[in-house]
């Protein structure tokens, strides 16, 4: 029960196969209290779907969670705030590009494309952070997802790498600006898995492959795996780690850039 008695936030559940849920799940193990975003109707059937194998959605607040319209945040961290007056944990599963923007060489992403990519994927983090970080009185954690595309070419990964790396960059500035007040803000590298997300990069399952067969640990990672990463960021464990990527991919990111596979 590390985390008894702590109140989360979590955005970015699609389905049973989301990293967010593999996070909420192991929250939920913790004795957590949760709630959750949901960005379309559609995810929000799925979500409470879900909801239901872990004491039913009646038991959770879930609140719809479109960040780039700012009502609707301010309405989640109002609500936050009225029903359980501070906030000790959030986190921000939360990236989006158009599959097209994917596809196509980085040279040929637009202008709106690039600026979809960076406001939904990069730029959210700081929208929601200002707002949760106010309600983290006593101090907290606020953590976010990245990749390893940010340090070396994924072939199909293009604009997200982009967002991821901006991601990055605001995890140490936030850090920087927030710790005094005691809220950490950091970043988990997972692996890549078999999400929603995931299946719209090309190659990804190659890598998956690959991971299995060349990681120091031999294997691929799982939902589960970043959920018990989450648990000790979101923990007091963790009192004194901010500012840092922790990379959850079996060792594949150590590997030399000689011995990286293409994604095509």
């Amino acid at each position: 029960m590390l985390l008894k008695g702590k109140r989360a936030l979590i955005m970015g559940v699609a389905n049973k196969r989301s990293i967010a849920w593999g996070i909420a799940e192991a929250f939920h193990r913790e004795g957590a209290e949760l709630a959750f975003t949901y960005q379309s109707e559609r995810l929000k059937e799925n979500l409470d779907e879900l909801l239901d194998t872990i004491g039913g959605r009646n038991r959770f607040p879930t609140y719809p969670g479109d960040v780039t319209v700012d009502d609707q945040l301010d309405a989640i961290f109002g609500d936050l705030k009225d029903r359980w007056g501070g906030l000790d944990a959030l986190a921000h599963c939360i990236a989006f590009a158009d599959r097209d923007d994917l596809a196509r060489p980085l040279n040929e992403v637009s202008r709106d494309g690039y600026a979809l990519t960076l406001n939904v994927s990069a730029y959210s983090l700081l929208a929601i952070t200002r707002r949760a970080a106010s309600l983290m009185t006593g101090g907290g954690s606020i953590f976010t997802l990245t990749y390893n595309a940010v340090e070396r070419v994924v072939p199909g990964y293009n604009i997200m790498a982009i967002a991821k790396a901006a991601l990055e960059a605001e995890v140490r500035y936030l850090a920087s600006e927030l710790g005094v007040g005691g809220v950490r803000v950091n970043a988990i590298s997972a692996g890549p898995l078999k999400t929603l997300a995931g299946s719209a990069v090309k190659g990804i399952s190659k890598l998956r492959d690959v991971t299995a067969e060349m990681a120091p640990l031999r294997r691929n990672i799982t939902i589960e795996d970043v959920g018990d990463v989450a648990v000790f960021l979101a923990s007091d464990l963790s009192r004194a780690v901010t500012g840092n990527t922790i990379f959850v991919d079996s060792g594949f990111h150590v590997m030399g850039m000689a011995s990286m596979p293409t994604a095509t």
